[in-house]
């Protein structure tokens, strides 16, 4: 019984740990997500070979859960949340997703979206 309940507090603390290294990391970005008409979730979105990737703060997996490509991305409409936040209504070739984030982080948002080779929006065959 001990043993489990010290096992148990370990690996939270561990998880703890990984999540609080991830949101402090260079180059991520506290982020919020919703998919569709699901509610907010939060993670932490970080950029990789001209994708977004979005990774929850619960849960176990240090992957990306979901990878929303620059190519094709467009932002459909822009509104404040309050405390701070803002949102965007992303569509194009993922499906349609909303994020959530800081002033800031929106700008380097909006900043990665814009600066995208021209070749990126072609579809080449």
């Amino acid at each position: 019984m001990v043993a489990t309940v010290v096992v148990l507090v370990v690996l939270l603390a561990a998880l703890v740990v990984s999540r609080v290294f991830m949101l402090r990391s260079r180059g991520n970005v506290p982020c919020r997500l919703r998919v569709g008409a699901r509610g907010w979730r939060s993670g932490v979105a970080r950029y990789a070979d001209g994708e977004l990737h979005w990774i929850p703060l619960l849960g176990v997996r240090l992957r990306p859960r979901h990878a929303i490509a620059r190519r094709g991305l467009v932002v459909s409409a822009r509104r404040e949340l309050g405390d701070g936040l803002y949102a965007v209504d992303c569509s194009g070739s993922t499906r349609d997703v909303s994020l959530a984030m800081s002033a800031d982080a929106l700008t380097g948002f909006l900043a990665w979206l814009e600066s995208a080779p021209p070749s990126a929006y072609l579809d080449v065959a």
